[in-house]
């Protein structure tokens, strides 16, 4: 299951309470306040760790509570802390405060933390408010209250390549000709109900992670299909490889199939059409007449985007393509 969207309830440990005590010891007629200061609450704290893919442990835990900080105790015995609780989410979180919508952290780095709610500051006991005019004060200071609040997790993912089209494109093929990942596969549209992550190998030592986003159709940017669910995570790629089916089947002649796709990019947000994007004209193989390939080749010509025709039943195109893809993302990856 795939999670990338989830509100969960945060609340930091109280303070602990300061401690009113005088010394009681033989021989010390006059004694003094010894009452010792109170701990300080837990924090919550949320950490980014490349261990996790989606945010589905946040979807079965929305309640994070951290322990109170101790009571100050006599004797100028401080309380002891609260523990501080961590919530690990995957490399590409954004933090929101939830009321608000104030953007809190953007976790990219491996280890990138922030801290959603702060313990409270613990109380302070009677000893530290001795004077020399006040030498035996009776009071103390209570532990201040831990915040609290809900916080939106929204996880847009980390991906070099992130392959769009229209639903049946050939894109779960594609990533899975290419990659060990392993996606549903069927004749129809929207098998993929949720991103597919490949990483695929070249050259010596060297790799780039493919997004498959699903559920792009006409309206998506308007919540239609899949397509507003999973837009975000094309925010976050470096190339866009935009797959367009150009077999005898395709029920939407591959011009228009390529226009309505752009179109939602580009009312989804404007710096998704400044992006990289390459062209690819898939299931070659079950083409009996070239017409269409040529038609659309020559369309995305004129629209300077380069253009490669492939099938990826056969592997006929996809080696040329794989080379093209990561020279662009050695070039994008340069550039940040």
């Amino acid at each position: 299951m795939f999670i990338d969207r989830i509100k969960v309830y945060v609340e930091a440990g109280d303070g602990g309470n300061g401690c009113v005590s005088f010394r009681r010891e033989k021989y010390v007629p006059r004694g003094g306040p010894n009452g010792g200061n109170g701990g300080k609450g837990g924090d919550i704290v949320i950490i980014a760790s490349s261990d996790l893919n989606t945010l589905i442990d946040q979807k079965y835990h929305r309640h994070y509570i951290a322990d109170r900080g101790a009571h100050g105790e006599g004797k100028d015995m401080y309380g002891r802390g609260g523990e501080d609780v961590f919530i690990k989410v995957p490399l590409g979180t954004i933090v929101y405060d939830f009321e608000s919508n104030t953007l809190l952290a953007d976790l990219i780095q491996e280890g990138d933390r922030v801290v959603v709610a702060r313990g409270g500051r613990g109380g302070l006991g009677n000893a530290a408010f001795a004077t020399s005019v006040n030498r035996a004060p009776k009071f103390a200071q209570p532990g201040e209250k831990g915040e609290r609040r809900w916080v939106l997790l929204e996880l847009k993912l980390l991906a070099d390549v992130g392959i769009i089209g229209l639903p049946n494109a050939g894109k779960s093929t594609f990533i899975s000709c290419v990659s060990a990942a392993r996606p549903k596969i069927a004749d129809y549209p929207f098998t993929t109900t949720s991103p597919n992550l490949g990483v695929l190998s070249y050259g010596r030592y060297k790799s780039f992670v493919m997004a498959d986003i699903p559920g792009l159709i006409e309206g998506a940017h308007e919540g239609k299909g899949l397509g507003f669910q999973f837009l975000r995570h094309v925010e976050r790629t470096t190339v866009l490889l935009h797959l367009v089916d150009v077999s005898d089947s395709a029920t939407i002649p591959p011009v228009d199939a390529f226009e309505m796709v752009n179109k939602e990019l580009s009312l989804y947000g404007p710096g998704l059409m400044e992006k990289k994007q390459i062209v690819a004209g898939t299931k070659i193989d079950a083409m009996t007449d070239d017409k269409k390939l040529k038609t659309f080749s020559h369309h995305c010509r004129n629209k300077k985007f380069k253009f490669f025709p492939i099938s990826a039943v056969t592997g006929k195109g996809v080696k040329e393509l794989i080379r093209y893809l990561s020279k662009e993302v050695e070039k994008g990856k340069g550039k940040t």
